[in-house]
């Protein structure tokens, strides 16, 4: 037997609106259905969070406490919660000037909206919840323009991390030969193959859209957003990298700045280029990180607790605080 449920995402939009007119649902059991999905919301997240940091068994704890209390420095703890801080916070501010776009919000509006979406991505495929959280804030009729502004907002990260995780790939494979140069000449050269084909069937549709049309969309946003939105995204991107790099030296890591920040670079490039989960995150960011600090010879457990602390920081933290969002959002009444 077919879920109903099935059969309803099934429909087409005219025929769902027909179905939700056929079938009322009294004001009271919408508001205990909004509240259902709150707390699946916020209790799957937790859920999450605590099955990884629970049931990790790379984690020795005990090592980590005896350096923890070697080297404990509240100025030191204070320094890196703060560049955590910076990281969110230039976050919600890309978001406000992108959102700026369909209509001027305040900061906090920005950070409700940034953590409540985070809370929601956390385990979905690539934060794609992310999207749908945003969109929530926002009449039905804007919901197009808050996931086109969003994919834009995560876009120019992406970006970013690509164009550093190419100089690092580059200064860290000079220094270690990890590739030969050929491998490095056919991949740079497959990357631009796939640039000159894409922008050369630019007006090639798919499901409608074509490259051409993502173009003309992009250049009607003006041009001090998308300048406001590169500089935010690269003082984030120091952040967090750097926040990184803190912290291994706060593990007793002592390495060349260059050579560290090199393999920080390349590990936050390839990591970011594999499918993932935001609750997995730190998984798969550690994983590739043994493989680059292995070849420096940083300790495994050092390169894994450093990852989890980074992803502890940087999103379990923010989604503490956008449960609270969660819980207290308001369905809108309104298209």
């Amino acid at each position: 037997m077919i879920p109903i449920h099935f059969l309803i995402f099934k429909l087409p939009h005219s025929q769902i609106d027909y179905f939700c007119g056929m079938i009322s649902i009294p004001h009271k059991a919408k508001q205990f259905l909004v509240l259902l999905a709150k707390l699946l919301i916020v209790g799957g997240a937790f859920y999450f969070i605590y099955n990884q940091l629970a049931n990790n068994d790379k984690l020795d704890w005990s090592k980590f406490i005896v350096l923890f209390r070697k080297n404990q420095s509240v100025l030191g703890i204070s320094f890196i919660l703060l560049l955590s801080v910076l990281n969110r916070y230039f976050e919600i501010l890309k978001w406000q000037n992108l959102a700026q776009v369909i209509h001027k919000i305040s900061v906090y509006e920005a950070a409700k909206q940034v953590l409540a979406a985070l809370t929601a991505g956390i385990f979905t495929p690539n934060g794609v919840g992310e999207y749908a959280g945003k969109a929530l804030y926002y009449p039905k009729t804007e919901a197009k323009r808050v996931v086109f502004l969003n994919l834009i907002c995560n876009g120019i990260q992406m970006i970013l991390t690509v164009i550093f995780g190419i100089f690092g790939l580059l200064y860290f494979n000079a220094q270690f030969n990890v590739i030969t140069t050929k491998t490095v000449l056919i991949l740079f050269g497959g990357f631009a193959f796939i640039l000159i084909v894409l922008f050369s069937i630019k007006k090639i549709k798919i499901k409608g859209h074509s490259i051409e049309k993502l173009i003309h969309k992009i250049n009607e946003i003006p041009k001090s957003v998308h300048q406001k939105n590169i500089f935010l995204g690269i003082c984030r991107y120091l952040v967090f990298s750097h926040q990184y790099y803190f912290l291994f030296l706060g593990f007793d890591v002592d390495l060349p700045y260059l050579t560290l920040m090199a393999a920080i670079t390349s590990v936050y490039f390839l990591a970011s280029s594999l499918p993932t989960f935001q609750f997995l995150d730190f998984a798969v960011k550690g994983s590739v990180a043994i493989y680059f600090f292995g070849i420096l010879g940083v300790n495994e457990w050092i390169v894994i607790f450093i990852s989890t602390l980074m992803w502890f920081l940087n999103v379990v933290l923010p989604v503490v605080l956008g449960s609270y969002f969660v819980l207290n959002f308001k369905t809108k009444t309104t298209e």
